[in-house]
């Protein structure tokens, strides 16, 4: 996935979300709404010298799932099925040497993915940029642990969300912002431990409602208005 197409799926999921133009560069998005998230980060392949992205930085050697396919290292080969010649292991020494010739830590992990870039771990999805643990996506960018999203961006351990930004430990969300620990939510901004709400800010442990703003019923008008006011406030730069 480019990052021409990346910000092409920002715009579309922004304009959905706030009602207006995205104003924000992938990066300055990035810093806004992501900051929190666990994102892939950048390391370097151990075999080409290329950049790559892996989920954790902890280990010391890292090589593309591409490259590591049938990877010729250290006396292996494909005549051999990739198994080295064995030699005497008589001590701890021994054994941690010979893992080292071979430990590296596969990058880019997907399975059954297409368009997916500088991401990790990314099974039966498309369209992915930034993002770690995602299953069963279309279009998302710099999220962790989704599954079953379509048009997400900045969400984390959620499902089941359409047209959502911030959207964490929480299901079946569509066009929303801001929610966590909630679920069937529908047009709201910045909603904690809710259900079944539509058209609603600000609100917490509460069910049910609909143009409600920290727990305040309103006419829809007035809500409206006021929604208007969040929004442009959100997307301020």
């Amino acid at each position: 996935m480019t990052k021409q197409e990346a910000q092409a799926v920002l715009d579309k999921i922004v304009a959905q979300v706030f009602g207006y133009k995205n104003p924000l560069t992938l990066e300055q998005f990035q810093e806004k709404f992501a900051f929190d998230v666990r994102l892939p980060q950048q390391v370097t392949d151990a075999i080409d010298g290329s950049v790559t992205w892996a989920q954790s930085t902890n280990p010391v050697k890292f090589v593309k799932q591409d490259n590591a396919r049938g990877l010729e290292i250290a006396g292996a080969s494909e005549e051999t099925d990739y198994l080295r010649p064995a030699r005497p292991l008589n001590a701890i020494e021994d054994i941690l040497a010979a893992w080292e010739e071979i430990n590296y830590t596969t990058t880019e992990r997907n399975t059954d993915s297409i368009n997916v870039s500088e991401s990790d771990v990314i099974k039966y999805s498309e369209n992915v940029f930034r993002s770690q643990d995602i299953n069963g996506c279309k279009n998302v960018l710099f999220s962790d642990g989704v599954h079953g999203c379509e048009f997400v961006a900045a969400c984390q351990r959620s499902g089941d969300a359409t047209f959502c930004i911030r959207i964490e430990d929480s299901g079946e969300c569509t066009n929303s912002f801001g929610i966590s620990w909630s679920g069937r939510i529908t047009n709201c901004f910045m909603m904690h431990d809710t259900s079944d709400m539509q058209d609603s800010m600000f609100c917490t442990n509460i069910s049910g409602k609909r143009f409600c703003i920290a727990n305040m019923q309103y006419e829809e008008a007035e809500y409206r208005r006021i929604r208007d006011v969040v929004a442009r406030w959100l997307l301020t730069n």
